[in-house]
């Protein structure tokens, strides 16, 4: 049936490996369907209550890999089946979005669409659905795409970056000039300094027919899909897992749409973020609100952050510690590591050395066969 009132809809990105979270996070079972925090709900059930809240839970839909679909159904069981989109492949965020976009369209050919990752942690959910539905009501207009971007707090040299432009007479919302990814530390130092820069949180807004435009016009290897991935959509439902997926090249939506559309804009929000993604992100300084309502990391005196962990220390600063239910971190002169164990790894490394750690899981599954 064909909607005709509330034309917004979300998308959830549930279909990643969490590779960076790893040991806890792994790919049988990856950091959105964990209860990383203790929090009494995993990433995704987070993700779904937040925009249940103001949204039309008929409205939302999830997109993930079909090895995952086991965790979608139980721990998302409000999610109608025809909701839950199957990828067969990883091939990106790009892939995931234009199958997403196409379906939803051919729900309702008037969508606007907000596209979030399943792994987020928002501090203030009342000023992130004030600044989501500004957004939504912007992009029904003009072909035009948003992403949401946040002041950054330090030079953080995980995130992604993106230059604020040209002004508009919308409130918080400039065109995007440029987008960094991953800056090296001089480069970050020199954007918190210009003070013209954000931190992309990875939330895209757009209407159905822009995203879809934009894929035609700049990714030739999706001219021929497009049009299949329609076909597939009217016909197939969203349990027909779409053969399309197996000859698109491996693309996220950022660098083939947003980096290269004109008609991209910045949001500036104020609902304080964090991205989960590496564990060195993962603390409460990653992102700072002045009234937090949702959930907030919570760290000792020292900076140190406990995840649901049990633990007795004695001169330790800027840890994060995640032990299992039942064991109890007992550490002296500590400073800036990682511990963490989940099943049958302990690790144990400085905090900041992020290709650190993918060299040491990478090795131990190759090595000694642990994935």
């Amino acid at each position: 049936m064909k909607n005709t009132d509330n034309h917004d809809y979300c998308l959830i990105l549930a279909g990643g490996v969490g590779s960076r979270l790893w040991p806890m996070s792994r790919k049988g079972k990856p950091k959105q369907f964990l209860d990383i925090f203790g929090m009494g709900r995993t990433l995704i059930q987070e993700t779904y209550r937040r925009f249940a809240q103001f949204m039309d839970p008929s409205h939302i839909y999830v997109s993930t890999n079909v090895d995952y679909l086991p965790y979608v159904y139980e721990q998302l069981p409000e999610v109608d089946d025809t909701h839950i989109l199957e990828e067969p492949l990883h091939r990106g965020t790009l892939a995931s979005v234009a199958w997403g976009t196409v379906f939803i369209k051919n729900a309702d050919p008037d969508a606007n669409i907000v596209v979030s990752p399943a792994d987020q942690l928002i501090l203030n959910e009342a000023r992130f659905q004030e600044d989501v539905s500004h957004a939504l009501r912007f992009v029904s207009e003009g072909g035009r795409m948003v992403v949401m971007g946040i002041r950054p707090t330090r030079p953080e040299t995980g995130y992604g970056y993106i230059q604020m432009g040209d002004e508009t007479p919308e409130e918080n919302l400039t065109r995007v000039k440029t987008f960094t990814e991953k800056p090296e530390l001089q480069f970050a130092e020199l954007f918190i300094n210009d003070g013209s820069f954000l931190w992309n949180t990875g939330i895209f807004l757009f209407c159905a027919d822009a995203l879809l435009d934009n894929v035609y016009q700049l990714v030739p290897e999706y001219q021929q899909e497009i049009p299949q991935m329609m076909a597939d959509a009217e016909n197939g439902g969203p349990k027909f897992l779409p053969e399309f997926f197996s000859v698109l090249p491996r693309l996220s939506i950022d660098m083939s749409i947003m980096e290269k559309s004109r008609n991209v804009y910045v949001y500036e929000s104020h609902f304080g973020w964090a991205d989960l993604g590496t564990w060195s992100t993962l603390d409460a300084h990653s992102a700072q609100t002045e009234e937090p309502d949702g959930y907030l990391p919570r760290e000792d005196a020292e900076g140190n952050l406990l995840l649901d962990t049990r633990a007795m220390l004695s001169h330790c600063h800027d840890n994060v510690i995640r032990l299992p239910k039942g064991r109890t971190a007992v550490i002296d002169g500590l400073k800036g590591y990682v511990v963490v164990e989940e099943g049958d790894v302990l690790m144990i490394c400085p905090k900041d050395h992020t290709a650190v750690m993918r060299r040491m899981m990478t090795e131990a599954q190759t090595q000694l066969g642990i994935e």
